[in-house]
């Protein structure tokens, strides 16, 4: 069965990391037909847009997008790419899986947890104003509906990876209105998973408790802002953004990424790690149903990890045409 699916490649090293990625799902038999589009900043200076609407209709058609790191222009009134692909597809559901791999030194070892963040509303609606000449104000929106969809997406997340807690992060002690929501609507939801403990904690505690025993939050269920800065903490605990998948989630259609910034200083090189989007491509393998495939990628990169190969950010010297050689290796 073969499958068509949108590549948007990206700035920066986003192209060498496609690329290697496209060659890893080559390796392992899963036949796509790439509709490659482009898109961010370097696409801006020639169409005056970041995100052309021919991106957004592939995705809309194809259903499933794999994306390579994109930049946004500093100061020249872009919104972001990121935030607009999942505004604008209603990408609700970021999903960040973040866990240890062999011989990469961690934080603490063994961590696997998940955060399953909001990905359309809070402070990131760009509700902004300017109230009156140096007072500008923006607004956190939280809905009931999107409250309830992504808790029921964690609960159910949790239940089909066999996970055992849900952690609500919050901070309702705060925001009584809105996050106090968040959590009333959490609560009801959990009512309806009994097999899955409910937790819930403010956020500052989140944050500390992430790097003394990151385990015991399991699922992580939260709201736009605090998941931005605790996913990006997670992958701190584990080696870094450099090998950590994300995926976005909607009713209709799906973007798995890497989150990782474009590195423009090694751009061209050939030393670019493309663990975190091989980590995301098997993240899409198991969503369009060829999770065969994806449990053998994911074998096959654990054990190269156990080896010495390793990336410059990872404190190696393995080009990024030479690990993806010995990961197809043991891929075919």
């Amino acid at each position: 069965m073969g499958h068509t699916i949108t590549l948007i490649p990206g700035d920066g090293i986003g192209p060498e990391v496609a690329a290697a990625t496209q060659r890893v799902l080559a390796a392992a038999g899963v036949r796509i037909d790439w509709e490659t589009h482009d898109a961010g900043a370097a696409v801006a200076e020639k169409r005056g847009t970041t995100l052309p609407n021919e991106v957004l209709d592939s995705v809309r058609k194809n259903k499933v997008a794999l994306k390579g790191p994109i930049g946004t222009p500093i100061g020249k009134g872009f919104r972001s790419v990121n935030v607009t692909l999942r505004q604008a597809l209603d990408l609700y559901a970021n999903v960040r899986p973040v866990r240890s791999l062999p011989g990469v030194e961690p934080r603490f070892e063994g961590t696997d947890i998940v955060i399953v963040r909001e990905n359309t509303e809070d402070l990131y609606a760009g509700l902004e104003l300017m109230i009156m000449p140096g007072i500008a104000q923006s607004i956190k929106l939280i809905t009931e509906k999107g409250c309830l969809r992504i808790c029921e997406y964690a609960f159910l997340y949790a239940e089909r990876m066999s996970r055992k807690r849900v952690t609500a992060v919050h901070k309702a002690n705060i925001m009584k209105l809105s996050d106090g929501m968040f959590l009333e609507v959490f609560r009801k939801v959990a009512l309806s998973y009994p097999k899955i403990e409910p937790a819930e904690m403010i956020v500052d505690a989140a944050a500390m408790n992430m790097v003394r025993n990151a385990n015991r939050l399991d699922v992580i269920v939260t709201e736009n802002l605090y998941g931005d800065i605790l996913s990006d903490l997670a992958a701190g605990l584990v080696g870094g953004l450099g090998i950590v998948p994300g995926a976005n989630i909607g009713k209709d259609a799906a973007v798995f990424e890497a989150v990782h910034g474009t590195a423009p200083d090694i751009a061209g090189k050939g030393v670019a790690n493309p663990t975190a989007l091989i980590q995301s491509a098997v993240m899409m393998l198991h969503h369009i149903g060829e999770s065969t495939a994806g449990d053998r990628i994911e074998n096959a990169l654990i054990a190269l990890y156990r080896t010495e190969m390793r990336t410059g950010d990872l404190g190696g010297r393995t080009t990024t045409d030479e690990f993806t050689d010995a990961l197809c290796k043991r891929v075919s």
